[in-house]
């Protein structure tokens, strides 16, 4: 069988799979976020913590709950690396640096998982299930909290709304409780599937222990030190909540953590299961499943699309040499050839999980680059679990709104109104994530200390291929991917302490416009339709969101990406 027909075969089962369980993970998600009742598990949650599931919260008071749990987990994960050359199991490793630590906990809480060290020589099993694993689970959570919270949004109306959250209807400019739907997503999505995907991974290969550091042969003669640790259990929840760190520094190019190419393609499948499956959630929860199916045609054509152009680029990568070698294999595994690392690191990039199974700055120059564009769009196609639905909705109203000026008609989107108000918070959410990576790259070009840790500055088009590893590492953070190109010592205090602000800026200012656009539209009496109303659940509406997408994005970062891997490419 030929690389490209494996690759295509590859990901027409992928696409297979998730079709299979589009339909009822969706409405599953949608009843557990509209349940009138408590599991008895969640109660006790709620006694431990001394949440009142019940509260309902209008924007303000959803938003403080999640930044005050989100600064709780940063403050008890720093701790727990600055703690852990006391502590038991930790291997023997020293506590971690002030400003790594920071970075790390920044990194685990806002669902980046950006990673300056290698996971085998610095954490032990305590911090590893503990602080990292637990803070998989969470933040994953959170941000699909927040999408829920955006969909009641659009769903309710001024007066007693139908949605419902914690048992009774939640009111106009209510959003919910965020303990209620933070647990519900927790012990009712997240784990379930997490448990019988991490005994698939075990079935397949991948380790599950609390082992110590150990010499193990090597097949070339001689030996070196590794560890066991919880790896399955961290890695389906690295990868279904979208998450990204690995265990060990190889990352999901380590067997231990991703044995074959049957648990590469199962991997990638729980990375999109639950972003695209939450489309049809929101169709279900604002009460027309056409809307959802439009939010995930244009998901998918930019999944699709973006996927295409990777296997091409990588397959079609120029030279007799390359191409005798099996075309773009330099950096990539093996067992998962050409065709699925393409795949993965577009399925990685377009969502925020930033595992990797190949060394992505070894990609071909426009292989690199859309690996960067797909991260520059906000990854939502299908996006992280949670922000890729909300950061959608949000690009959405753009595309409402611009359908509007087009007419001369005030724009609408699921019988709100958008007005002032709802387009300058979507305009401040798009803007965050630009303003933190152009300006943190562009900071990091002029001080000779940052420069300093470009460590290939010697090599052919290491000036825009370095200029792209700053510029990478920085929309890494920014966006809450947490993958990263080659060649950029980012263990320093510049890059720790700078890339750590970037992944809390970028991962908790949209938030707050996307819960103030919440209170907003809930505070709406609905827009009757009429001969005139935008139709979007169309395919002419999904048409338009892509067509919006693309162009803000190219107009925000070309210039960037012109001085990158464009660069390199026509070099």
């Amino acid at each position: 069988m030929s690389p490209v027909l494996a690759g295509v075969l590859q990901l027409t089962a992928l696409v297979a799979a998730l079709a299979l369980v589009y339909r009822p993970l969706g409405d599953y998600m949608a009843a557990v976020y509209s349940s009138p009742k408590h599991l008895r598990a969640e109660k006790v949650i709620y006694r431990c913590i001394g949440a009142n599931a019940d509260a309902r919260m209008r924007w303000p008071a959803y938003l403080r709950s999640v930044l005050a749990f989100s600064a709780a987990g940063v403050l008890l994960l720093y701790l727990l690396q600055r703690l852990q050359g006391g502590m038991p199991m930790s291997l023997g490793f020293a506590s971690i640096s002030p400003d790594q630590a920071f970075n790390t906990a920044a990194s685990f809480v806002a669902n980046t998982n950006w990673q300056s060290y290698s996971g085998e020589q610095a954490m032990g099993h305590v911090v590893q299930t503990a602080g990292l694993a637990v803070q998989n689970f969470v933040s994953a959570a959170t941000g699909m909290a927040v999408a829920i919270a955006l969909v009641r949004g659009f769903a309710l109306t001024r007066g007693i709304g139908s949605a419902r959250a914690g048992g009774t209807p939640i009111r106009a400019g209510e959003l919910g409780n965020f303990w209620a739907d933070l647990v519900r997503g927790t012990v009712r999505v997240l784990v379930p599937i997490a448990v019988i995907g991490a005994v698939v991974l075990v079935a397949c290969g991948a380790i599950q222990n609390f082992s110590g550091i150990h010499e193990v042969g090597q097949f070339m003669g001689g030996s070196q030190q590794t560890n066991g640790g919880a790896v399955a259990s961290q890695e389906v929840i690295k990868e279904l909540g979208t998450n990204g760190g690995g265990y060990f520094n190889a990352n999901s190019a380590h067997p231990f953590e991703n044995p074959d190419a049957f648990t590469n393609l199962f991997e990638i499948f729980l990375i999109l299961v639950i972003p695209f499956a939450l489309t049809r959630t929101f169709g279900k929860l604002v009460g027309n499943v056409r809307q959802g199916y439009a939010v995930l045609a244009a998901m998918g054509v930019i999944w699709l699309g973006f996927t295409a152009l990777m296997l091409w680029t990588e397959f079609a990568h120029g030279g007799p040499a390359l191409q005798a070698a099996g075309a773009a294999m330099e950096g990539k595994e093996t067992r998962f050839g050409v065709g699925g690392s393409s795949i993965f690191s577009v399925a990685t990039t377009l969502t925020s999980t930033g595992a990797v199974n190949s060394f992505h700055s070894s990609f071909t120059a426009f292989g690199g680059g859309i690996q960067l564009l797909g991260m520059m769009l906000g990854e939502i196609a299908p996006g992280g679990v949670g922000s890729g639905l909300y950061g959608m909705l949000v690009m959405a109203v753009i595309a409402v709104f611009i359908a509007g000026l087009m007419v001369g008609r005030t724009p609408e989107y699921l019988g709100k109104k958008i007005g002032t108000r709802e387009i300058k918070l979507a305009a401040c959410f798009i803007l965050v994530t630009p303003t933190l990576v152009l300006g943190f790259t562009a900071a990091s070009m002029v001080l000779p200390d940052a420069l300093g840790s470009m460590l290939n500055t010697k090599a052919l088009g290491a000036g825009s291929h370095g200029f792209s590893e700053v510029l990478y590492a920085f929309t890494s953070g920014a966006n809450n991917n947490g993958s990263a190109f080659g060649g950029l010592n980012s263990n320093t205090p510049w890059y720790n302490t700078t890339i750590g602000l970037a992944m809390l800026l970028g991962r908790f200012l949209p938030m707050v416009f996307v819960l103030a656009l919440a209170g907003s539209l809930a505070e709406q009496r609905p827009v009757p339709v009429t001969a005139g109303t935008l139709r979007t659940e169309k395919p002419l509406f999904a048409g338009l969101l892509v067509g919006t997408i693309l162009i803000i994005t190219g107009l925000t970062y070309f210039p960037a990406l012109a001085l990158g891997p464009l660069a390199e490419g026509l070099s």
